[in-house]
């Protein structure tokens, strides 16, 4: 682990779903153990913007597939508060400008790389995520079916096949957890 890495562990260390971007980076270096530095930080910071208030809210009457609006405003918001904060840590400007394009693609993939993180976002969320469904519902957000259907289009939407396979398990505990 780089000292960058080690300060991004305690710039992420407050937010509330921590464990899901320190999980992101454990299955990222699953997928990959030679992920690069610029992976390896983008992993634990993709989805810092939800720790700061006034980001952009998912409108779960939708399907997940239908809010891709709402996916580019949290990406780019993440990417933006990840790029602020490398700059202030001194980072490399060509260390900064990878971390920020991985951050801003962790929704939708579109290269090895970018695919590599989607893929191990997905698989955190189907891990931490398992009572989600029920918890949206419980409070009222949505249905239970609805909150399925997240977990669904996040296995659905990994493309690496051997991410696929070690996310079936973890898609399936979530369903026979909801049931």
């Amino acid at each position: 682990m780089t000292p960058l890495e080690q300060r991004a562990l305690d710039w992420i260390e407050p937010y509330w779903n921590a464990e899901h971007l320190r999980r992101t980076r454990d299955w990222l270096l699953e997928l990959e153990p030679g992920a690069s530095e610029e992976l390896r930080l983008a992993a634990l910071t993709h989805d810092i913007e939800r720790h700061f208030p006034g980001g952009p809210v998912e409108d779960l009457t939708k399907a997940p597939e239908e809010n891709l609006g709402y996916r580019r405003a949290h990406s780019d918001r993440s990417a933006r508060f990840v790029r602020d904060w490398l700059q202030k840590e001194g980072a490399d400007a060509v260390l900064v400008g990878e971390v920020v394009r991985l951050v801003s693609l962790h929704e939708v993939g579109g290269d090895p790389e970018a695919d590599l993180l989607q893929a191990a976002d997905s698989l955190s969320f189907l891990e931490v995520n398992t009572d989600l469904p029920a918890r949206w519902a419980a409070e009222g957000r949505c249905s239970v079916e609805r909150g399925l259907d997240q977990h669904r289009w996040m296995f659905e939407r990994i493309r690496l096949e051997r991410a696929r396979m070690l996310a079936e398990p973890l898609y399936r505990r979530v369903v026979a957890h909801a049931a």
